[in-house]
């Protein structure tokens, strides 16, 4: 028992616990046993006194109405339990019906007649305690459905045209399930064109070739007949027309624009939209008085009907389908009209009430139309006549003074003009001690401002039960009932404690605890809109107390449940259409649930507008009218017209332009088009979101010619000869030609004034061409548009010229200004320039080097950059479109000395620590006679304001100095500056230090390989090169020490080759007498051939692939007779020489690629192993030709590295300005062996 069943704790269920307690006065000496009910946490135990328990009949199986076949479909359920145990009667059509039975009163078709069974029924279950009855049911009787021998029905239509195949199963008053397939019990595959209606019948919008079949088969399933068959075959012909090529306006298969359709509340209910027509018709539904969505309607069958599979009161109202395609729209309305059979709203219980008490029973039913209730005793009427005890008012029955004799089955049955239904509620009378029957000491969880009741059930005499509180409850928020529950209403933290309930003037009591619980949602999820395709997330903020750790957050869409979790926020990833709707967060606790409610409002594209539609067409003029698609949560803002004209274009270069734009609460346009041609339209739909797709192409417009109404641009001349006059201009596209034969009317006369007719000349395209025009000669000219129908506006004229010719005479009076290295040239404006001019060119010649200067319209010029102490020759020429005049007489002038460029290099050389010597070339740019050079350089320091140091070198033949008395331990800026008598030029500038001594290296890395060590260090960044040798011992088996080669500090390092695998070396760095460093190392052990397994594998396989080869060509060879090579070869020659597809021969280059890469990869590992000190150290960085001493200190200068002959491991030393960064360390062979190929 649970706590949810605590107020019925009177009813029949409790009769049982309440007579185990009065059985220990009953029946004392009898045996007893022990039975546990559990209350949550609290186990009363009783004692039994078995034959003590009574019960009146209870029904657990009741018939149902339903329609039988054969005997073995009759079958009427009636079973009910009861002690005693009941008898079972049943009546048919209101007489009786077969023997009473016990036990069981289930019927069964066993023994008789098919034909005697139909009637209506109703089964009564009787013992000492009373009557309880069944409604009636009705039992229908039909023959099994048989298939009549038909013949193939045969249909022909066209395409475009719609079709419907007719199916004519046996009639049964459950109407069969209509299946179509074909003879290999495959379904026709259904969509928009192709649907099976409410009838049964195939539908078919519009005709295709491919629906011409020969076995359309309409099957019938019989459910409760358990028979399937297969009750028409169509086949269906369908012909190729051109009459329906372009389709035309939806219409419906049922030429009904209303219906009126009455349902039962809880049934299932399909309305049914079946349009046709070509294109295929889109169909969408609304409803005309609300909005779907608030409805139980689905929209299914590819849009065609609108189910509602258990309809609603609220889905009563006005519904409307609209079927549209490219040529129109169509509309069908519905109103449904929901009726309710009788159903209950109040219930009586089965209660147990002591003698003298008055009994009220409350029977209250509803539907459409209101329901009658009447009142049955143990299955008799009660009539109207009223007694002193027993009241009938409408649905409730009220017995005053009750006793014994008043215990029985009562039934309360609803009857309307849909159905009816009966209940049976049992009365007890009995005389019993007074009782408590709510737990003692029980427990009520609840959470802070919700209601809860303390139940006190009790079973007394009289009203004697009341509820004493330890505090005086003076406030509306407690009620006390009459069966002694205390309800609590909106209850808070200061409502916890413990309640007492005692039955007055007796000693019989029961204390209940109240804990309130905290529980709350303090920010629920929130109304969310989400564009389509991303995520939305909604949050539930939770505050739980902490004595109900665990809870679950359970998250629903509408009613269905997402998931349970822990986790207080949803994430809806990739939203669509219809996840749009409203969302709801349960926090689940051991006490408690609370919900708070949010949504989801995904906003996407507006679908496509559809139905467009022309009228009104009036010249160059047509309204163009579409219905608006779906907005998809997002308003439409904005519709975007275009068209595209097609008698003008080739169909390859059709494209659509945006024609007009119009408010998104528009559904026509009025649209002004170009005249003679045609066109068709379309409908973009905007929202917040973005565009839709375009609209399906409307019908093709065609507007009548009419006269140009605009002229050709860019009229000009274009001559290119003396003496002709070109006329050209830019054509007018031909949407704007406006009619047939259009053409372009030229005209043109002298701009002189001399002659004030016009010449003109048509042609069809330009150019326009004019002979003996003489040269450069002005002339007024216009062009016009003219058609059939006439000309275009008169143009303004424009002026254009006769071809140009070369001008005759060069300018003159040139003169010319120096400024250093800018000379400003001037002359006379050119005479007889026969044409535009252009501008001028002014060439300037300087030890048989030009330079040309292009200057505008005007009669001077600047020409900057000229090379000082320079003598030049200048020319002037003018020019037109047509070439250059004669050159002007050369004109001389010179350009005066100025200060030189800086020296063209600086290097220097460092015999000593202390000392350098710099070196320098001349500069490129002497600009003169060079006095000599002026040498500075500065000792960098952190102050940086060390004195400069300024030398003069008086001879310029002198290009080199030396500095002594240097700091080693600092840097220096060198600049070295060249002079003339004009003054100094600017410095080449250089940072650099001398050379200190170093040593060889302390600090070596060493490396091992299989036979051989690598020794690398990092050379120092400014010391002079040193010589040196490595010396090394073997460790073990003998043997002296040996010597290397001359090693350079520079190298940075070495290999030493030759060494014994898996040996200890000790190493040493020797220079002179002297010992610089001292190390060990120890070769790799190389791997033993034994152990490679594969290797000895794979060898093993290519010796058994070889030997077999050789006794295949043994065997061939033995055959005798003689191979013809000589053939053979020539045949493979013959096919080798074939052309070869481009395909075949990408193929085999690519196949030689790979083969090369992989060869080549092989093949550097191999040369690699094999690769001594010498190849090691050419690998990394450039070789110099360095000479030493005896002792190997550094002799020579600094210089520029170079290639060195193979064999020659020793590299430049560092530079003293640009300190080279210290080489890689050289790999170890064992690294260059484990390189993957």
């Amino acid at each position: 028992m649970v706590l949810e069943d605590l107020p019925e704790l009177r009813t029949m269920n409790e009769l049982q616990s309440i007579l185990l307690d009065v059985s220990l006065s009953v029946c004392p000496t009898l045996p007893a046993c022990t039975l546990q009910i559990s209350l949550q946490c609290v186990c009363v135990c009783v004692c039994v006194c078995v034959s003590s328990v009574f019960q009146p009949p209870v029904l657990t199986e009741m018939p149902k109405s339903h329609t039988v076949f054969s005997l073995e479909d009759f079958n009427l359920a009636c079973e009910a339990t009861g002690n005693p145990t009941p008898t079972f009667r049943w009546l048919k059509d209101g007489e009786l019906f077969g023997s009473e039975t016990e036990g069981s009163g289930t019927l069964r078709g066993d023994n008789s007649s098919l034909d005697m069974l139909e009637g209506e029924y109703r089964c009564y279950a009787s013992n000492s305690l009373g009557t309880a009855m069944t409604q009636a049911v009705k039992v229908n009787v039909e023959p099994q459905p048989v298939l009549m021998k038909q013949q193939v029905m045969r249909e022909q239509g066209d395409v475009g045209q719609s079709m419907v195949l007719s199916c004519n199963p046996p009639e049964s008053s459950p109407p069969p399930s209509i299946h179509w397939m074909n003879m290999n019990l495959m379904h026709i595959t259904r969509s928009e064109r192709v649907t099976i209606g409410l009838d049964g019948k195939l539908y078919f919008a519009n005709l295709m070739e491919s629906d011409k079949k020969k076995d359309y088969i309409c099957h019938a399933q019989y459910r409760e007949a358990r028979t399937i068959l297969p009750a028409t075959a169509v086949s269906l012909s369908v012909k190729p027309s051109n009459s329906v090529a372009h389709g035309g306006k939806p219409e419906f298969f049922h030429h009904r624009n209303h219906s009126q359709i009455s349902a039962l509340k809880g049934n299932s209910v399909t309305l049914e939209c079946l349009p046709k027509g070509l294109p295929t018709p889109k169909v969408e539904w609304k409803k005309k008085d609300g909005v779907l969505a608030d409805t139980t309607g689905q929209v299914i069958n590819f849009d065609r009907w609108l189910h509602f599979d258990s309809i609603t009161l609220d889905d009563d109202g006005e519904y409307e389908c609209k079927a549209s395609n490219a040529h129109g729209s169509i509309t069908r309305s519905f109103t449904v009209t929901v009726e309710a059979a009788p159903y209950w709203v109040k219930e009586p219980q089965n209660l147990m009430y002591t003698p003298g008490e008055t009994v009220r029973l409350d029977c209250q039913a509803d539907g459409v139309p209101r329901p009658s209730i009447t009142w049955r005793i143990n299955g008799q009427l009660l009539t109207g006549t009223a007694k002193p005890r027993r009241t009938v008012t409408g649905g409730t029955l009220i017995m005053k003074d009750v006793n014994i004799g008043d215990t029985a089955v009562y039934q309360c049955e609803a009857k309307n003009g849909h159905g009816s239904i009966l209940l049976n509620t049992y009365l007890y009378v009995v005389e019993l001690p007074p009782q408590i029957l709510s737990p003692d000491g029980f427990i009520y969880n609840v959470t802070k401002g919700r209601d809860v009741a303390l139940h006190c059930e009790s079973f007394v005499s009289h009203s004697d039960t009341g509820a004493l509180l330890s505090d005086p409850l003076l406030y509306p928020r407690i009620s006390i009932l009459t069966n002694g529950t205390l309800k609590l209403s909106d209850v808070s933290h200061n409502d916890s404690g413990e309640y007492i309930c005692s039955v007055q003037n007796t000693n019989i009591s029961i204390t209940a605890k109240l804990d309130v619980f905290r529980d709350e949602i303090l920010t629920g999820p929130q109304a969310v809109r989400v564009v389509q395709g991303e995520s939305a997330f909604l949050d539930c903020d939770v505050d739980t107390d902490p004595r109900l750790r665990d809870y679950q957050v359970v998250w629903k869409k509408g009613n269905r449940k997402l998931e349970e979790t822990s986790n207080n926020t949803l994430k809806v990833t990739d939203v669509q259409l219809n996840d749009s709707t409203e969302y709801s967060c349960e926090v689940i606790t051991k006490v408690d649930n609370v919900i708070a409610q949010g949504s989801i409002t995904v906003v996407a594209k507006p679908d496509p507008p559809s139905g467009l539609t022309l009228s009104n067409a009036e010249g160059v003029s047509v309204t163009l009218s579409w219905s608006p698609g779906l907005s998809h949560n997002s308003p439409i803002t904005e519709f975007i017209i275009q068209a595209r004209e097609e008698y003008h274009t080739e169909e390859r270069k059709w494209t659509w332009e945006e024609l007009k734009k119009v408010p998104g609460d528009f559904n026509h346009v009025e649209l002004t088009l170009h005249p003679f041609s045609t066109y068709r339209f379309r409908v973009i739909a905007i929202n917040e979101v973005g565009r839709s797709r375009h609209s399906n192409p409307s019908d093709h417009h065609s507007t009548p010619p009419a006269a140009p109404s605009i002229n050709p641009t860019g009229v000009r001349s274009n001559s290119a000869e003396p003496g002709t006059l070109i006329i050209t201009w830019d054509e007018i596209d031909k949407r704007f030609h406006n009619g047939q034969d259009f053409q372009y009317e030229v005209l043109w006369r002298e701009a002189d004034g001399s002659n004030v007719n016009w010449n003109s000349g048509r042609v069809r395209s330009p150019p326009f061409i004019v002979n003996n025009t003489g040269t450069y000669t002005p002339f007024e000219i216009k062009v016009r548009s003219v058609n059939a129908l006439g000309g275009g506006p008169d143009p303004e004229p424009e002026i254009g010229h006769s071809g140009e010719d070369k001008p005759e005479e060069a300018p003159t009076g040139v003169s010319t200004t120096v400024m250093n290295s800018t000379v400003r040239v001037s002359w006379k404006e050119a005479e007889r320039v026969r044409g535009r001019l252009l501008g001028y060119r002014v060439a300037l010649l300087i030890e048989f080097n030009d330079l040309t200067h292009v200057t505008e319209i005007k009669t001077s010029a600047e020409v900057t950059g000229l090379r000082l102490f320079s003598e030049y020759e200048l020319m002037v020429t003018a020019f037109n479109s047509k070439g250059e005049s004669p050159q002007s007489p050369p004109h001389r002038f010179h350009t005066p000395e100025g200060v030189p460029g800086p020296p063209a290099s600086l290097e220097f050389e460092s015999p000593t620590e202390k000392s350098l010597i710099l070196s320098w070339s001349p500069p490129a740019e002497t600009n003169g006679v060079l006095q000599g050079y002026i040498v500075q350089y500065q000792q960098e320091v952190e102050s940086k304001n060390s004195p400069v140091e300024i030398l003069n070198v008086n001879d310029p033949k002198v290009k080199h100095i030396t500095l002594d008395n240097l700091d080693p331990n600092s840097h220096y800026v060198f600049k070295v500056i060249a002079r003339t008598k004009t003054g100094q030029g600017p410095p080449i500038t250089r940072r650099g230090a001398t050379l200190l001594d170093g040593e060889p290296p302390k600090n070596i890395t060493v490396t091992s390989g299989n036979t051989s060590v690598n020794l690398s260090w990092v050379p120092g960044e400014r010391n002079r090169n040193h010589g040196f040798h490595i010396q090394y011992l073997k460790k073990s088996g003998g043997g002296g020490w040996e010597k290397s080669e001359q090693v350079n500090t520079t190298q940075g390092f070495y290999t030493l080759t030759g060494l014994q695998p898996g040996a200890q070396y000790h190493l040493k760095v020797v220079h002179g007498n002297s010992t610089h460093w001292e190390g060990e190392a120890k070769t790799v052990e190389p791997r033993k051939f034994a152990t490679q397994g594969w290797l000895i594998g794979l060898i093993s396989a290519i010796v058994l692939l070889v030997l077999i080869l050789l006794i295949l060509c043994l065997i061939k060879r033995s055959k005798g007779g003689k191979y013809a090579v000589k053939d053979k070869e020539s045949k493979e020659v013959d096919s080798e020489a074939r052309p070869m597809k481009d395909e075949a021969f990408g193929e085999y280059r690519s196949l030689e690629s790979d083969g090369d890469e992989k060869r080549s990869d092989s093949q550097q590992s191999l040369e690699e192993s094999k690769m001594g000190s010498v190849d090691s150290l050419a690998e990394y960085g450039d070789s110099v030709d360095i000479q030493f001493n005896e002792d190997g200190s550094f002799i020579g200068q600094y210089s520029g590295r170079a290639s060195v002959p193979h064999g020659n491991e020793s590299s430049g030393p560092a530079s003293p300005v640009n300190a080279v960064p210290p080489p890689p360390v050289a790999p170890s062979m064992s690294s260059i062996l484990n390189r993957p190929s």
